[in-house]
């Protein structure tokens, strides 16, 4: 689970899952197209909370250039500690997936 910088303001953060990498094609929720084709040095990444979270969804594919981390636990608060997986919803998986 990535933390990258975000692409309308890059002094920001988010932690978004990645749903598809450069060449799959993804059906969006809300986007200003149904379907995108991620574009090279690119990927998109989506929050757990459809419809109520800043991900590609408003703003699009994201350059790799901005990822500067990667998440993998929770630790605060301490009732919420675990270990992420990365784990893709079987709704959001890409619609194509282009061959190396």
């Amino acid at each position: 689970i990535p933390c990258l910088r975000s692409p309308r303001n890059p002094e920001q953060k988010i932690i978004k899952r990645v749903i598809a990498l450069e060449g799959d094609i993804i059906k969006t929720i809300g986007y200003k197209k149904k379907y995108v084709k991620v574009p090279h040095g690119h990927i998109w990444v989506e929050g757990d909370h459809h419809g109520h979270s800043f991900d590609s969804n408003a703003f699009g594919p994201v350059s790799l250039g901005l990822l500067h981390a990667r998440a993998t636990h929770i630790l605060w608060p301490p009732h919420r500690w675990q270990k992420l997986q990365p784990v893709l919803p079987p709704e959001r998986k890409p619609l194509h997936r282009e061959q190396e």
